[in-house]
């Protein structure tokens, strides 16, 4: 596995190394003591989730605060998405800022997203099947939504505005700014 650093803390681009042959390929999706050898960052996950969206679902943007903030290992094993994070870090440069990059199929590539971020992302092929993994259990009272569309962070989710399929949820989260009050609350 190669391990690339972004412009944010911890936030880490994961490119295994796949072998193959006539028949197929094999890789390794994540080895916790490689991982930890190469980034310097301690992980043990404790729950895996999976989900099938078809084309134009934007999921996002959502994360948990406080005691049940999680890190995650995301990666998309169908089709092709658009991975985006906030960075919700009060203490780093990157706060408020985002991050996005395509997760698919043909480049296996995954990315870490350390705890204190929001997380989502937006189905640019027909189907997609998005796995990830996360260090901390999912407890909803603890979850903060934040407004995909908010104009602060500037994402383009590489979909019309008339393709976008969001829930009934994710249409009314709340802006960066009442999120990050509400995490705080946490």
């Amino acid at each position: 596995m190669e391990y690339l650093k972004t412009a944010f803390k911890d936030l880490i681009i994961c490119k295994p190394k796949l072998l193959g042959d006539p028949r197929g390929y094999f890789y390794e999706t994540f080895n916790e003591a490689h991982f930890e050898q190469n980034t310097g960052l301690k992980v043990h996950f404790v729950q895996d989730n999976q989900s099938m969206s078809q084309y134009g679902v934007v999921r996002g943007l959502h994360m948990q605060g406080g005691a049940f903030a999680q890190a995650k290992l995301v990666r998309c094993i169908k089709g092709k998405v658009l991975d985006v994070v906030v960075d919700m870090r009060e203490e780093e440069s990157t706060f408020g800022k985002s991050f996005s990059i395509e997760l698919s199929e043909e480049n296996h590539s995954q990315l870490f997203i350390p705890r204190g971020f929001a997380h989502g992302f937006s189905v640019l092929s027909e189907t997609a099947i998005f796995i990830y993994k996360c260090d901390n259990f999912y407890k909803r009272d603890f979850e903060i939504g934040v407004a995909y569309n908010d104009p602060h962070f500037k994402i383009d989710w590489q979909l019309t505005d008339s393709d976008m399929k969001l829930s009934e949820k994710d249409k009314n989260n709340p802006a960066f700014a009442k999120a990050f009050q509400l995490l705080k609350a946490l």
